[in-house]
């Protein structure tokens, strides 16, 4: 080498890129260089990398190098872990162990609106009759009964329950306040609903009446079928239709021997034979028809009689000369020349009676005689 020139060492750890892998440190020698594996010291809770150039967690939960227990639930923290209690409980400061937390207690009112009931590391909600826990899991919710048909009939929905009503002629069952039964008004003795006979019908009611009436237009008393009028009677041409209450009755009649038929309803007497005859003979016979009920009120006056025209100084005798057995009627005189067939004994039973009442009328010194003979009709009672 001459003289006066030095070599100078190259620090290749300076002026190279990367003269050591990583996790490797360079140290420059005399014409050299080495390189050495890096060591480096962790705190507690932490290891080096498998390069050896930094240093990392360690796990200690996912190692089970912890010293939690059964019970508690391992959390790693950065150089450490911790022991936790899973949700739902709590770590009892003296044994460290994990109580069930009575969250009704702990949190009252706050966690359910109505029922709370607390089980291992949680609690439950729960709602009163009328309602349904909504889908929070929390608050209740009323339950409309009405959709799901609680009522038999008519249902108002309210919060918590419902009230059931019926329709008109049906009554709330008191067995179970939901069911609607029918009201049987024929059943009530408080009214009389119908004048003959009542009809239950579901909701309602109706009225029948017998054969030979119809119903009238309030619905409820029976009126009598005329049925002389209406034309729907069997009588023959040769009869004549009587209307009576709840029927009818196909009449005729003939005149007795020395009498001939004058009108509809009149004999009239063709010939007498000396003074005594013609004074006791009947003149004229007429036919009457009358009709009533049973129930009639007593005394009722049936027939009046008196002569047409009236003059003056006329006088009648009355008499009922057949037809009264039992004594039912009675005769009655008014003045000198009126009179009244009555009724003083009420029949007890529909019957028919054929009575003959004889009229004497005293005219001017003269007495000529008359028979009003009536057809009686007592039918059943009236409706």
């Amino acid at each position: 080498m001459p003289d006066g020139m030095t070599c100078e060492d190259t620090n290749e750890c300076e002026q190279l890129q990367q003269p050591c892998t990583e996790g490797f440190n360079c140290v420059n020698t005399i014409g050299s260089y080495s390189c050495h594996r890096n060591i480096i010291s962790c705190s507690r809770g932490y290891k080096a990398s498998e390069d050896h150039a930094r240093c990392i967690d360690i796990d200690e939960c996912q190692m089970g190098t912890h010293h939690c227990n059964n019970e508690q639930i391992c959390h790693n923290t950065p150089g450490s872990y911790r022991c936790e209690c899973a949700q739902g409980y709590h770590m009892d400061p003296y044994s460290r162990a994990c109580v069930d937390i009575d969250e009704c207690q702990r949190y009252r009112g706050r966690v359910c609106t109505q029922n709370c009931e607390n089980t291992m590391g949680s609690y439950q909600c729960s709602c009163g009759a009328g309602y349904k826990l909504a889908e929070d899991g929390r608050n209740c919710q009323d339950v409309d009964e009405c959709e799901a048909g609680a009522c038999s009939q008519q249902c108002v929905n309210v919060h918590g329950s419902y009230q059931c009503y019926c329709w008109p002629g049906y009554s709330l069952s008191p067995l179970d306040r939901t069911t609607c039964q029918d009201i049987d008004e024929c059943s009530l003795t408080s009214t009389t609903l119908c004048t003959y006979r009542c009809v239950n019908t579901p909701g309602s009611f109706s009225c029948a009446c017998p054969a030979g009436y119809i119903l009238a237009q309030n619905g409820r008393n029976c009126k009598d079928l005329d049925e002389c009028s209406l034309g729907t009677h069997n009588c023959s041409g040769a009869e004549t239709c009587f209307n009576i209450q709840g029927g009818f009755k196909c009449l005729s009649f003939e005149c007795p021997p020395n009498y001939r038929k004058v009108g509809q309803n009149q004999c009239e007497r063709l010939s007498c034979q000396g003074y005594v005859e013609c004074q006791t003979v009947p003149q004229r016979i007429t036919y009457y028809q009358l009709s009533f009920p049973t129930n009639i009120r007593v005394p009722a006056d049936i027939f009046r009689i008196s002569p047409s025209p009236v003059y003056v100084g006329d006088n009648i005798l009355l008499g009922i000369t057949r037809g009264n057995e039992g004594l039912h009627f009675a005769i009655r005189r008014v003045d000198a020349y009126t009179g009244f067939v009555y009724l003083q004994l009420p029949p007890q039973a529909p019957r028919e009676f054929l009575l003959d009442v004889e009229i004497t009328l005293i005219r001017r010194g003269r007495a000529t005689k008359f028979i009003a003979r009536i057809h009686v009709f007592v039918t059943g009672p009236s409706l």
